[in-house]
């Protein structure tokens, strides 16, 4: 009964009329002699064991032998903070309310405990910090970020150098559905979708940002566009795609290293950078050249079906994360002007931050 309602469900959802150009089956992109399609099949496999790999060079290689001596070398420090006694009571308390508890509860629990509030108070704040991510970890996590970004995007370069539809975007439609999967093409986006699978199975485990839920569509909405694209062999559009987008995400993760390691200079240097890159690329390249064309150029040279419209939805999605995102990076520069440096915004309500901050102050003092 089960594998003949989920036969049921696969055939209605993979209807080619949704999926495919008029006139197309799934049987005409069936890899022959002549054309190697894209195969659906791939993106099951090998990006999901990928993945895993990747989580294991970062968290197991990387980590311990790149990245932790070089957050040393730049004077960050893994400082963990003292454990709490265990204690059952408050450990319900910090549990329902985690920001402020209500002073009632905790001069009630106070009371149960035969403490003063005081030391509950106390006892709350070390509590809080054991659930918080330093920065020598926040450190850690963008150069792992970095590394990949840097090789991805040449990488890309070098896929991408002699493409036919880098220099002329139009040559994604002609001839469509009819396009081959090169071998190099193939591990682009087999690399791509790990390293967002990856990122996605480990989003929940990192730092929190202000942003936090934004990041994770984000990586829903990429993984859904590789997908679709690799589906529909729309691959030509999708390597542009990756590649305008993978530039800017280097010094972003060199500027966020730098804010963490409390090189100032650098860090606005680099943020400048990032700056320039993102406006020409998300807010100027994206939309002007590959929205333009999916929305415009596209419905001229080949014929509309349903997926089309899924896919430039997702496109439109990915281009409004980018309007939000550049709204906190004119914020970023604000300030910067403002005060005379950068400051993350993302960043400004994470408590390990504010925290860590508010303690050298106080040692200084």
């Amino acid at each position: 009964m089960a594998a003949w309602m989920w036969h049921k469900f696969s055939s209605w959802f993979w209807n080619p009329d949704v999926w495919l150009p008029p006139n197309y089956s799934w049987e005409d992109l069936v890899p022959n002699e002549k054309i190697r399609y894209a195969n659906w099949s791939d993106l099951w496999t090998y990006p999901i064991f990928m993945a895993f790999l990747a989580i294991g060079l970062r968290f197991l290689v990387l980590n311990k032998l790149v990245y932790r001596h070089i957050a040393l070398a730049v004077g960050l420090r893994d400082v963990k903070p003292r454990p709490v006694v265990p204690n059952e009571t408050l450990e319900q308390l910090f549990l329902r309310s985690k920001k402020q508890p209500p002073e009632n509860e905790i001069c009630q629990c106070a009371k149960q405990l035969q403490w003063t509030e005081r030391k509950v108070e106390r006892w709350l704040r070390q509590r809080q910090a054991m659930t918080r991510v330093n920065k020598f970890t926040k450190f850690m996590e963008c150069a792992w970020q970095c590394t990949y970004y840097t090789f991805i995007f040449f990488y890309g370069l070098y896929v991408m150098s002699d493409k036919s539809w880098l220099w002329d975007i139009r040559n994604c439609w002609y001839e469509y559905p009819n396009h081959s999967v090169d071998i190099d093409v193939w591990w682009y986006y087999m690399i791509s979708l790990s390293f967002y699978w990856s990122m996605t199975f480990t989003h929940f485990f990192e730092a929190k940002r202000k942003d936090f839920w934004q990041m994770f569509i984000h990586h829903m909405v990429t993984i859904a566009l590789i997908t679709f694209s690799w589906t529909c062999n729309l691959t030509r559009i999708g390597t542009l795609v990756l590649i305008v987008h993978d530039c800017a995400d280097i010094p972003l993760q060199l500027a966020k290293m730098s804010i963490y390691s409390g090189h100032k200079a650098f860090c606005d240097a680099v943020f400048a950078i990032f700056a320039i890159l993102w406006i020409i690329t998300r807010v100027g390249i994206y939309p002007l050249w590959i929205v333009y064309s999916t929305a415009i150029e596209a419905p001229t040279i080949l014929p509309m079906f349903p997926a089309y419209y899924i896919f430039n939805s997702l496109l439109i999605a990915l281009l409004l994360l980018h309007i939000y995102w550049t709204y906190l990076i004119l914020r970023i520069i604000a300030t910067t002007i403002s005060k005379g440096n950068v400051e993350d915004n993302r960043s400004s309500s994470d408590p390990s931050e504010v925290s860590e901050d508010n303690g050298e102050e106080k040692k200084q003092n």
